[in-house]
């Protein structure tokens, strides 16, 4: 906006066509803005990731995306009809005057349609209908479109060159955005791997369709990463290793030891139970908030899990009872064999006090995130007899989105504070 107004914002409403051009010169400027600041919020900046979590992160690129998006396309349309209007043609004439004989313009315009395209595939119709590896792939096309867009800004845009000051703020904006993409999203991947040279050492299967994978690498300790947090993995095992696929630790990292737990659902979760040990293995985190770190203090606390979500609870278990924290567990599962860690459980019950409820059986009415048994009761109430002191504690929880937000509503009726409700999901 200062910019803006610097380089004759309002000076040029004036002018014939100024309205429409100047209010087209504004919505590509803080198109521009958010289009960046939608590169930097999943560069994978540590401190911000560690800060917000991967699906607040998500949810706020998708929101500033979107915004960016259609700010775009009102400059498109502004900068077009201002034109149009100052020069006296027609607005299709002037439009294909822009592309054709303005610097960069050419460019501009592969670059806006690859994004259209990243657009329409993001609507969230269009994710259902994709696998996740096919919906990155095709994401990775909004950078090139991005960079499509720079040499228009700079060769014809009054906002862009006008003076140092404006220069200096977009070459830092954009060199901020690269640097970040370069350094966080390749560099530091790539050295990580590198560095720890990590290897599959065991493969053990813990349920029907469920396998935990044991890596080791060189200098673990020095990786980074603590007990509710995940990584992009890619197993170097053969055709489809490019695709990086995000695990959660299922335990607490210790000594030169990782383990993830993965369920069969069908993509490339499917190749886990059949790795052999020595497989190399690329990574790229840890990312993620779901952890003790962002704990309020209580002394008691509540975790939360359903189906493979347990992986989360499970690693968040090591910490918590590392720590003296009185810790129930309350794990929805839909039959006795679908458990998974059901001996490593009944150790920490053993050893540590831990409280471990099994929550057995279909759900009790639809809607509902507990089972049958509770169908005479509603949800609030099942809970204040499993947990008594629920709105006293500390809770985290980490299972099917659906299955989260009715279990969030249920702790909210039950009177615990939402800053004691810690809760992450990978959203894309």
């Amino acid at each position: 906006m200062a910019l803006w107004l610097y380089n004759g914002g309002i000076r040029d409403l004036s002018a014939v066509g100024g309205p429409a051009t100047s209010a087209g010169r504004l919505t590509g400027l803080v198109a521009s803005d958010l289009l960046l600041l939608q590169v930097l919020l999943m560069a994978r900046i540590p401190w911000v990731e560690r800060s917000y979590g991967q699906d607040r992160l998500a949810r706020r690129h998708r929101l500033v995306g979107f915004v960016s998006f259609w700010l775009m396309l009102a400059h498109i349309g502004l900068i077009t009809l201002g034109y149009a209007q100052s020069s006296g043609e027609d607005v299709v004439g002037q439009a294909w005057e822009l592309v054709v004989t303005y610097p960069g313009m050419v460019l501009a315009t592969a670059g806006t349609g690859l994004l259209i395209v990243v657009v329409v595939l993001s609507v969230r119709a269009a994710r259902r209908r994709q696998r996740y590896e096919t919906w990155h792939l095709i994401h990775l096309y909004a950078y090139l479109g991005v960079g499509l867009a720079l040499p228009h800004q700079l060769w014809t845009g009054a906002d862009f060159a006008a003076s140092a000051v404006s220069r200096l703020y977009w070459w830092g904006l954009w060199a901020a955005a690269l640097g970040a993409v370069l350094v966080f999203r390749i560099g530091l991947p790539v050295y990580r791997s590198a560095y720890h040279r990590l290897r599959v050492h065991t493969v053990v299967p813990e349920a029907p369709g469920v396998v935990s994978v044991y890596l080791r690498g060189r200098h673990l300790d020095r990786l980074p990463a603590v007990a509710g947090q995940f990584f992009c993995w890619r197993f170097l095992d053969g055709p489809g290793w490019t695709r990086a696929h995000p695990y959660t630790l299922s335990s607490a990292p210790a000594g030169d030891l990782l383990r993830i737990t993965v369920k069969d659902l069908g993509d490339g979760s499917s190749r886990m139970a059949a790795l052999r040990p020595g497989t190399r293995v690329l990574v790229e985190g840890p990312y993620g908030a779901l952890t003790t770190d962002h704990r309020a203090g209580r002394r008691k606390v509540l975790l939360m899990a359903a189906g493979v979500g347990i992986t989360t609870m499970r690693a968040l278990l090591d910490d918590l009872t590392a720590i003296g924290i009185e810790v129930t567990l309350l794990y929805r599962i839909r039959r006795h064999e679908d458990a998974v860690f059901r001996t490593e459980l009944d150790d920490a019950v053993r050893r540590h006090g831990v409280e471990v409820v099994y929550l057995q059986g279909g759900r009790a009415r639809p809607g509902s995130w507990l089972p049958e048994r509770f169908a005479q009761v509603t949800d609030t109430a099942g809970l204040r007899w499993l947990v008594p002191d629920v709105a006293r504690r500390e809770v985290f929880l980490c299972g099917p989105p659906s299955w989260m937000s009715a279990v969030r509503a249920t702790l909210r009726d039950a009177g615990v504070p939402a800053g004691h409700v810690h809760a992450e999901e990978f959203a894309w």
